[in-house]
C-alpha cells in the first residue's frame, strides 16, 4: 500500500517512488515500456533510475460511445484485441461500433509508430525482461493487452507497474503479469488525475523529446562497444 494519503506532486515524483520498488530489476537490465503519453514520463524516470533501456508500447484503449475516456477494451500494436463485453454492452457498444473503434485506434497506432519509431527504433524484447508502466490503471485493458504484446515479442518476463490502480484491474493483471507493482490501490478510483497535484496533459512533442534522448543514449552505448 502507498505510505501516505497525500497525492503525488506529479508524474516524476510518482515515478521516483515507483523506481524504488523496482530496484530489484536493475541487475536484469529490463526494457521499460511506457504507454503513451503519460506513461512515457513515468518510463523515462524509471529507465534513468535503473540505468536501462526505454521503449514505447503502442497499445490503445477502445473508448466507449460518447465517452472515449471509458475503456471497453484495448488493441495492441500487433492488432490483438481485448474487449470487456460486459462493459461494452452496458454502454451500448455493439459489434459494428467495436470494429469502427478498433480501426480508428489502429490508425492512431500507425500514426504514432511512424513518428515515434523515427527517433527511437524499436528495442527487441527477445530474452529480455519487460516492465510495462503507465501513470495509472483504471480498467486495466490497455495494460493487459500490452502484456500480451510483450510476450508475443519474446519477453521472458513481464512485469507491470503504476503509481495508482483500481483494485479490480490490479487483481486481473496479477493473472497476466509475472509481477504487479502498484503504490496506491484506493478502494474507489474515479479518475487517475485525482491522485496527482499536477496531472497536466503530455503532448507528442514531450514524448518525442524523451524518446530522442534515449535514442541518442543507446547510439552512444553501441558506438562505445564497437
Amino acid at each position: 500500500m502507498f505510505p501516505t494519503e497525500k497525492p503525488f506532486a506529479d508524474r516524476r515524483e510518482a515515478a521516483l517512488q515507483l523506481s524504488e520498488r523496482l530496484a530489484e530489476y536493475r541487475a536484469r537490465h529490463p526494457v521499460i515500456l511506457g504507454i503513451p503519453r503519460g506513461g512515457i514520463v513515468i518510463a523515462d524516470t524509471i529507465a534513468n533510475e535503473l540505468q536501462t533501456d526505454l521503449d514505447v508500447v503502442l497499445t490503445r484503449k477502445l473508448g466507449a460511445p460518447g465517452n472515449p475516456e471509458l475503456a471497453i477494451g484495448a488493441v495492441s500494436e500487433h492488432g490483438e484485441t481485448l474487449v470487456d463485453m460486459r462493459i461494452a454492452r452496458s454502454v451500448g457498444a455493439d459489434d459494428d461500433y467495436i470494429q469502427r473503434e478498433k480501426a480508428r485506434q489502429l490508425a492512431e497506432i500507425e500514426r504514432r509508430r511512424e513518428r515515434y519509431r523515427s527517433v527511437l527504433p524499436k528495442v527487441p524484447l527477445q530474452r529480455r525482461t519487460a516492465i510495462i508502466v503507465d501513470d495509472g490503471v483504471a480498467t486495466g485493458a490497455t495494460m493487459r493487452a500490452s502484456t500480451w504484446a510483450a510476450r508475443a515479442e519474446g519477453a521472458v518476463e513481464v512485469a507491470v507497474a503504476a503509481p495508482v490502480g483500481a483494485p479490480d484491474a490490479m487483481e486481473m493483471l496479477r493473472e497476466e503479469a509475472d509481477q504487479v507493482v502498484c503504490l496506491l490501490i484506493p478502494q474507489y478510483l474515479y479518475a487517475i488525475g485525482q491522485f496527482y497535484l499536477d496531472f497536466r496533459q503530455v503532448d507528442d512533442e514531450e514524448v518525442i523529446s524523451i524518446l530522442k534522448t534515449h535514442g541518442e543514449k543507446q547510439t552512444r552505448t553501441m558506438e562505445s562497444q564497437v
